[in-house]
């Protein structure tokens, strides 16, 4: 692949490792590694296994692409919001594993993911638009209300909560936190449980349930962008 992610190939489970720097910030050429490398799994038929760094998942987005070029952040984030919704119709399934902090499009990803597995320890997990001063996007309202609880929904998107492994396991951002030793065989044993699975009713079933979903995170994708271009129009 590239130097922003590895992708391995054993079997029936394809890795796609994230590799951009100390913090795997999702920059645009990020992204589109991130995409080659699922178009490989796809041509593969494998389950995905998408997996951070040791101590990082993701920070989310490279803000220098934000303070370089503002039409560049526009497209970023669109990137990022088609990435997510890439993920959330794909037709293998796909496995988070959560090596450490996730915040903001970290996060996102995470939440797209059919099954989220993280590390124990003294990481954070959450959303921090609106700490830093951004309005929070609609598709980044859209994804949150359908993957957290409600009490979680409110406190992360709204107030900007971070939450610690075992936090985030209420919250519905992970589905199970395991000690770093054992983290990767736990991620593999679900991926092999994963590809043993009917694959044809997997993704039927996952675009079935999905549906009304997808209609409005696409909805909210096309909504964030035009409101987003217009804004830097004025």
């Amino acid at each position: 692949m590239t130097d922003l992610v590895n992708y391995q190939l054993d079997g029936k489970i394809a890795t796609i490792t994230l590799q951009n720097g100390k913090v795997n910030a999702m920059s645009p050429d990020h992204i589109a590694a991130i995409n080659d490398a699922l178009d490989k799994a796809e041509q593969d038929k494998a389950v995905v296994m998408i997996v951070g760094q040791p101590g990082i998942f993701s920070a989310g987005f490279d803000l220098k692409v934000f303070q370089a070029d503002a039409v560049a952040g526009v497209e970023m984030v669109k990137a990022g919001s088609l990435l997510c919704r890439r993920l959330l119709a794909f037709p293998m399934p796909v496995v988070g594993v959560c090596t450490g902090h996730a915040i903001a499009q970290g996060c996102f990803t995470l939440m797209a993911c059919d099954y989220r597995i993280g590390v124990d320890g003294p990481f954070q997990l959450g959303l921090s638009e609106v700490k830093i001063g951004m309005t929070m996007h609609h598709f980044g309202i859209e994804l949150p209300r359908a993957r957290l609880t409600p009490s979680f929904f409110q406190t992360a998107v709204n107030n900007a909560q971070m939450y610690s492994p075992e936090e985030a396991v209420q919250g519905g951002f992970l589905d199970k936190i395991v000690p770093a030793d054992e983290l990767m065989k736990a991620a593999l044993d679900e991926a092999k449980r994963l590809a043993d699975l009917n694959l044809h009713a997997h993704k039927a079933t996952k675009l079935k349930m999905r549906a009304g979903l997808l209609k409005t995170i696409d909805e909210a994708i096309e909504q964030d962008y035009k409101e987003q271009m217009a804004a830097l129009n004025k």
